[in-house]
C-alpha cells in the first residue's frame, strides 16, 4: 500500500547547482522543524488548499490502522498559508525520506508574509523579497496511500484512533490547528476537523 517515493524525489534536478533552496510547509513541517535551516518565514502558496486526505501508514499510522495527513489540492483562487524555510541542498536528502510516503517534490512560487525575514540564524540586514520559487512536498492522487475526501465526522474518528511511529495521529492535526492560529489564519478544514476530534474525545 505505501509507495517510497524517496528515489524519484532524489532523481530530480531543478535546484542542481544551488547553494540554498526555499522550502514551503503547510502541515507537519509548519511546527515540527527537526531539520537545519538558515532562515524560516511565514509564507503561502496560491491555487492550493490544504486536506486531510493522505493516508500515513508510517509515521502517523500502521499498514492495519492508517492515520491521515495533510496534502494539498488544487483549488483556482485559492490560498494556502504555512511556513516557508530556506535550507540547503544537502537538507533534502533526509526530507525526502521524511515524506516518503507519497510525496513528491513540486516546484512553486511562494509569498512571503512578514516584512523582513525571521529569524535566529538570517542576517538582519539582508532585505527581504516578497516571493520565491521553491519546492514544496504534496501527496497527489495518484499515488498508492491516497486515501480522497470523507465526511469530516470519519476523518476525525479514524484520527483519533491511530497511532503511528511518530505518535497519534491527533497530535498532527491538533499541532497544526495550534500553529495555523499562532499564525494568525484561519483554515476551516482544519478547524471543522479540530472540532469533531474533540467531540470524540467527550
Amino acid at each position: 500500500m505505501t509507495i517510497d517515493t524517496t528515489h524519484l524525489n532524489q532523481q530530480m534536478t531543478h535546484f542542481d547547482g544551488h547553494q540554498e533552496i526555499w522550502l514551503f510547509g503547510y502541515g507537519s513541517l509548519i511546527w515540527k522543524a527537526d531539520f537545519p535551516y538558515l532562515e524560516r518565514r511565514p509564507a503561502h502558496i496560491r491555487g492550493w488548499v490544504r486536506r486531510f486526505w493522505q493516508g500515513s501508514y508510517d509515521h502517523r499510522g500502521t499498514p492495519e490502522s492508517p492515520g491521515r495527513v495533510a496534502t494539498l489540492v488544487r483549488e483556482p483562487g485559492a490560498t494556502c498559508h504555512g511556513m516557508a524555510y530556506r535550507i540547503t541542498p544537502e537538507t533534502l536528502g533526509p526530507l525526502d525520506v521524511r515524506e516518503k510516503n507519497g510525496y513528491l517534490r513540486v516546484v512553486t512560487e511562494l509569498h512571503f508574509d512578514d516584512a523582513h525575514g525571521d529569524v535566529s540564524q538570517a542576517s538582519q540586514d539582508r532585505k527581504a523579497s516578497e516571493s520565491a520559487e521553491g519546492l514544496v512536498y504534496l501527496a497527489t492522487e495518484d499515488n498508492a496511500a491516497f486515501l480522497g475526501d470523507a465526511p469530516h465526522e470519519a476523518i476525525a474518528r479514524q484520527i483519533a484512533e491511530a497511532c503511528g511511529a511518530s505518535g497519534p495521529n491527533r497530535d498532527y492535526l491538533l499541532n497544526l490547528a495550534a500553529s495555523l492560529e499562532q499564525l494568525g489564519h484561519h483554515d476551516e478544514h482544519i478547524v471543522s476537523l479540530a472540532s469533531h476530534l474533540t467531540d470524540e474525545a467527550s
